[in-house]
């Protein structure tokens, strides 16, 4: 048993709670694995297996820039898509790990635009380094790609950047500060850029710069993450209903009510670009305890 409304309505709970963007950004990625193996299935029993990799195709990303040009949605699509499950769980593990502090400090809507933004940033760069560097050439007719990783690296080296002494209690190592975790997997990747996986541990290093290069942005005022949040409001506009006219009728006076909420909210808005300026000189630990409390209000607005 399921609730008393059943496993939808159990999915649909989990999906429309407020400030819930990481757990969407996991429950896509799951969504989208499991219908894919439902079809896997049903058209490999069926004789069909080519049909099931043409589907499968319609979401990777390929590094041909010709292939690229007829399906520009796979920009998008490769990152929300997995066919292992190992792939997949510990790609959603490190997103709800690292994620959850970006959403504690920055807010729910900056770990998406993070996570949006360096998986393209990471395709981009995959596609670009095997169609510049020669070593890869004989490579790019055929390569494409799948998986979260590059937006998973952003939102970690992104976190690792915030608060980089910020501790993880890890199986057999003990505390671990998060900013060894990113330099290790960093390092990693690099390593094997010349490997089986070269095209996905460049799309990691391509998110990864993408996470630092976002924090450091925030931490100097400017939020780079402002496009994909105007468009995640958009698309989700065109899905409310309409609210009714109401026409009513009454006198006017000004209060200063609204020139004092406005000097309010720039002051408000001074006082977190300050303690954001203080972090990035100083770091996380050097706020008091009463800017780490703006700075926590601050994200939840």
């Amino acid at each position: 048993m399921y609730g008393n409304g059943g496993l939808f309505d159990d999915f649909k709970n989990a999906w429309s709670r407020p400030n819930n963007g990481l757990i969407q950004l996991i429950m896509i990625n799951v969504i989208i694995f499991v219908a894919l193996i439902i079809f896997k299935v049903i058209l490999v029993l069926s004789g069909n297996p080519d049909v099931y990799q043409m589907i499968l195709r319609q979401f990777m990303l390929p590094a041909s820039i010709d292939s690229f040009i007829v399906k520009p949605w796979t920009l998008l699509t490769y990152f929300f898509t997995h066919e292992g499950f190992f792939h997949i769980i510990f790609n959603m593990l490190f997103l709800f790990w690292f994620g959850k502090i970006i959403v504690e400090y920055l807010g729910d809507q900056r770990a998406i635009s993070m996570y949006v933004i360096g998986g393209i940033v990471g395709g981009l760069f995959y596609i670009l380094i095997y169609n510049l560097i020669p070593y890869f050439h004989e490579r790019v007719a055929g390569s494409v790609m799948l998986g979260a990783s590059a937006g998973v690296y952003a939102i970690v080296v992104g976190a690792a950047t915030f608060m980089p002494n910020y501790t993880f209690f890890l199986l057999f190592l003990g505390p671990v500060k998060i900013k060894y975790i990113a330099i290790f997997y960093i390092l990693l990747s690099f390593s094997q850029t010349i490997g089986a996986n070269a095209g996905g541990e460049l799309a990691h290093l391509g998110g990864a710069l993408m996470g630092f290069i976002f924090i450091r942005q925030l931490q100097r005022g400017n939020d780079i993450g402002t496009p994909v949040v105007s468009v995640m409001e958009w698309f989700k506009g065109l899905f409310k209903p309409s609210p009714k006219i109401r026409v009513t009728h009454k006198s006017t006076k000004f209060t200063g009510t609204k020139k004092a909420s406005a000097s309010n909210t720039k002051s408000d808005q001074d006082e977190i670009d300050a303690i954001l300026d203080k972090i990035s000189h100083s770091g996380y630990e050097s706020l008091s305890k009463e800017e780490k409390q703006k700075l926590f209000n601050a994200s939840k607005k």
